[in-house]
């Protein structure tokens, strides 16, 4: 057997070679990151076996560099093995090998770490669970986006209107945003009578409000503080904001509706879990990949990074622990937003929940300590592909 260890970078790619007793076949062969590159690859490997299932080959999960490259030689029939970049690290400091990193050294160690098999990988398990990590981190960019442009819409009214958020309970709700695209300042609704701004609230809207609302934001604009001077400057830029806001929700919709599908070809058991819904199963399906690449409920519970871990140093000792907060930060997320639902809504985690309140743990600690639980929930139901089902007794 022969393995192949992949120093992953943008442009350019660093590979070495070693046989199974760990003789260098080759090393620091450079090969760019293009069909042309990966062509080069091949031809090298050829000189040494014209067999694909006489390689191993690992590479580390680098950004997303690493992708077009797994790409290609996936296609091709190799075996690869996606590593965690911690992973290798560890790996140089228990080594032989001196702690200079560079592109020779990195490729050697990867060979040399696939050849021990001592890794877990980042597993590929098929391309469904491959698209659902994809479009659920992609759906995680496009509601940060929205809340950006949120805070950003919020800082324009406090300059130009800062009496209109006391006028509607949600300054992002349909009607105060289409308000928003038509009249973007005090001035601006100087312009219409307060019996037509009525109807249009009333258009909007689905409360039969129009009068109440038309007359509180005529007599707000007229005693406005914001600021006049460069009024249109902020409205384009109130505008363009609120417009940027409508598209990506309309994204957003998209994109759920693409993971909606993706959930029902999978089908997976594990939205009968308490506090996970499509999304949010989605999300936890997608960065655990295969779950039989953990061998128990603490290995995933380490690699969502929501063990705690306690301060120390010489005599000093923590009074308290942490998260640790190291693994997926998707996964993490997801956790913990499912056990904040699942804390009240399932009666064997609201009970949990109850015990670590009792034990004067704060509120956020209590939850941490729910999505480790839910670990072993999640385990159990993806391990046998069976719903859950609440168990009073446990």
């Amino acid at each position: 057997m022969l393995y192949l260890g992949i120093d992953i970078a943008k442009n350019n790619h660093v590979a070495s070679l070693i046989s199974e007793n760990g003789k260098t076949l080759f090393k620091a062969f450079s090969f760019s990151n293009t069909s042309d590159g990966g062509e080069a690859l091949l031809s090298k490997l050829n000189s040494f076996s014209n067999n694909i299932s006489d390689f191993i080959v690992g590479m580390e999960a680098t950004g997303h560099y690493w992708l077009a490259l797994y790409s290609f030689l996936f296609e091709k029939g190799f075996k690869i093995h996606v590593i965690n970049p911690i992973q290798t690290d560890g790996w140089r400091k228990g080594t032989e090998i001196r702690k200079r990193k560079t592109d020779t050294i990195d490729s050697l160690l990867i060979a040399d770490l696939i050849r021990y098999g001592s890794f877990v990988e980042t597993s590929l398990s098929n391309e469904d669970m491959f698209s659902l990590r994809n479009l659920t981190r992609f759906h995680s960019y496009l509601v940060q986006s929205i809340s950006d442009l949120k805070r950003k819409v919020i800082s324009v009214l406090d300059q130009v209107f800062p009496e209109y958020q006391s006028i509607f309970s949600n300054v992002f709700g349909k009607t105060s945003k289409e308000l928003l695209l038509q009249f973007s300042s005090p001035i601006d609704f100087e312009d219409i009578s307060t019996n037509s701004l009525a109807e249009l609230i009333n258009k909007l809207g689905r409360k039969r409000s129009g009068d109440i609302k038309a007359n509180l934001i005529k007599s707000k604009a007229e005693n406005s503080f914001g600021v006049t001077f460069s009024k249109d400057s902020f409205t384009f830029q109130l505008k363009a904001l609120i417009q940027q806001m409508n598209f990506i929700e309309s994204q957003v919709k998209d994109t759920e509706n693409e993971i909606n599908d993706l959930m029902s070809l999978i089908k997976s058991p594990i939205t009968t879990i308490p506090g996970i819904g499509k999304v949010n199963g989605a999300t936890i399906l997608g960065e655990i990949g295969d779950i039989n690449k953990f061998d128990s409920p603490k290995k995933l519970v380490a690699y969502a990074g929501i063990y705690a871990v306690v301060s120390s140093s010489g005599e000093f000792q923590a009074t308290h622990t942490v998260m640790s907060k190291r693994g997926s930060p998707y996964l993490r997320k997801a956790l913990f937003q499912a056990a904040l639902v699942a804390s009240f809504n399932d009666p064997v985690l609201n009970a949990y929940y109850l015990k670590k309140r009792g034990e004067s743990k704060h509120h956020l600690t209590c939850v941490g300590a729910v999505s480790r639980k839910m670990c072993n929930i999640i385990y159990a139901v993806l391990k046998n592909q069976t719903p859950y089902e609440v168990r009073l007794n446990e």
